[in-house]
């Protein structure tokens, strides 16, 4: 391995980051186990975020790698255009066990984008086939993230991913975020003041026209718009509206999915059952890239009509049900159930609220969120520009041996499911010394 000196950077385009900023003083990881990074130069640093939110089981959990390690040697890959391979089925079959019941059919894709691509696809192809080819639109959310790719894009509401990419998909709209300094700044867990911003979702299908409405599409917990949680009863009401007007939901569960609230999904944890769940990250524990989508049984039905030789859906990637990818989702799903994971993170959500609720007070942090083992930390301009403010924080962190992620205004942790108290407790305190001494 070349050193930092002697390291090319002009190469590579690095993804959501100010490149040249980054090249002038590059932070580079080497490798990786359980809880911790070690740097270039040496340094151990604590992950506070499970890599994207996507580690679940912590780095290179040994059977997660022996299972990646195995596959590659015994079958590289399989084309999944009328092919397959036995590793596909096992792994769907295992997803379905945990989905809520009558999500059992599963499309695998390799990316969240991908997955959200899948679903607004198919919600477009099932009403087509119900004769409801008028259902075009969707409704997204502001400050919501659903990949990078031109439908993600139009249903987000990240305004810094949209503005340079238009035009984009038309017939799109946009429920408010829930997010309300006023009323729910410092919640734990679900904020009681919130519920009447679901019915937000009933005017705009009206002004739209419900019959012309293919799906709505949320994450159950805003992830990278900032850790927003929902009201109380607020995605059940969001429920109600859209079996009222025969909307479809899609529950973007890439960052939720898989522990990160104490159950395998935010579906559960709510018991909110929605049309489609999309998923990708903790799926196989990041080890190797995969997504997927699990369907409500009556449209895969509704779409398996037809001649017993036409291709039903004209969709679909050349590493769709990667048999390497297969082989780490299910040994990352076996390691969750062995290890009681998603217990794990359930136990460790009291700490894990206390640990970062004990920053409140500091200088600029106007409001703190969390539930699960995700949470944020909010900055406001009293001093330093609040972006200006957390980057400072995330940079100081991270010279004290703790990677946090800034976003904008806030900082995100998403510690791994095997996270231990002094884990969180170190956390907190760099967190603590960084607030403090930013200025």
């Amino acid at each position: 391995m070349k050193s930092q000196e002697n390291l090319n950077l002009d190469n590579y385009w690095l993804p959501f980051t100010p490149n040249k900023k980054f090249k002038a003083n590059p932070r580079l990881l080497t490798s990786a186990k359980g809880m911790y990074y070690k740097s270039d130069d040496g340094r151990e640093v604590l992950d506070g975020i499970a890599g994207l939110w996507c580690t679940n089981a912590g780095h290179c959990h040994p059977k997660i790698v022996a299972a990646v390690q195995n596959q590659a040697a015994e079958l590289d890959y399989a084309t999944a255009f009328n092919m397959s391979h036995p590793k596909a089925f096992e792994l769907a079959e295992k997803v379905s066990s945990l989905t809520p019941i009558g999500l059992d059919r599963i499309f695998y894709g390799n990316s969240g984008s991908e997955a959200v691509e899948t679903a607004m696809k198919v919600a477009l192809a099932y009403h087509a086939s119900k004769g409801d080819g008028q259902k075009t639109k969707f409704v997204g959310r502001e400050k919501g993230y659903h990949g990078v790719n031109f439908g993600g894009v139009s249903v987000g509401g990240l305004t810094p991913n949209r503005k340079s990419f238009g035009p984009l998909l038309p017939g799109i709209d946009h429920m408010p975020h829930t997010w309300d300094t006023e009323h729910m700044a410092f919640s734990k867990g679900q904020p009681e003041w919130g519920l009447h911003l679901a019915d937000e979702l009933e005017k705009i299908l009206i002004l739209q026209d419900p019959s012309t409405v293919a799906a709505v599409i949320i994450e159950p917990v805003t992830g990278s718009g900032g850790v927003i949680v929902p009201p109380v009863g607020y995605l059940e009401r969001i429920r109600e509206i859209c079996t009222k007007h025969n909307v479809l939901l899609i529950f973007d569960e890439v960052i939720t999915g898989f522990g990160r609230l104490g159950c395998c999904f935010a579906a559960n944890r709510f018991d909110v059952r929605p049309d489609m769940i999309t998923m990708a990250k903790g799926l196989t524990s990041a080890m190797i890239p995969m997504s997927a989508v699990a369907f409500d049984n009556s449209i895969y039905d509704q779409l398996m009509e037809g001649p017993e030789a036409m291709i039903e859906l004209f969709h679909g990637y050349t590493y769709s049900g990667h048999p390497v990818a297969c082989a780490a989702g299910i040994a990352a799903l076996d390691v969750y159930e062995e290890e009681g994971l998603f217990d794990r993170a359930k136990e460790m959500e009291p700490h894990f609220q206390e640990a970062i609720h004990s920053l409140k007070g500091l200088n600029q942090v106007i409001d703190i969120r969390n539930i699960g083992l995700m949470g944020a930390i909010h900055f406001g301009s009293d001093g330093l520009p609040a972006t200006e403010f957390a980057a400072k924080v995330f940079q100081h962190c991270y010279d004290n041996n703790v990677l946090v992620r800034y976003s904008g205004e806030f900082l995100v942790l998403s510690p791994s499911l095997i996270v231990e108290k002094e884990h969180l407790d170190t956390i907190a305190n760099a967190l603590k010394a960084a607030i403090t001494s930013v200025s």
